[in-house]
């Protein structure tokens, strides 16, 4: 393997790596905001009241 390929498969290897810790990121954050749902700070002042 001449220096070319590997630093292309190097390249890669990091592309790669970059994008499937990104798409994991993104399903850490749809579970949490389907496990806990933001709640505007209005609505709560209104359940308080009465």
């Amino acid at each position: 393997m001449n220096r070319f390929m590997y630093g292309l498969v190097i390249t890669m290897v990091g592309m790669g790596g970059t994008l499937l810790s990104l798409c994991f990121i993104i399903l850490v954050v749809h579970l949490l905001r389907r496990l806990l749902p933001f709640k505007e700070a209005d609505e709560q002042a209104k359940k308080e009241v009465a």
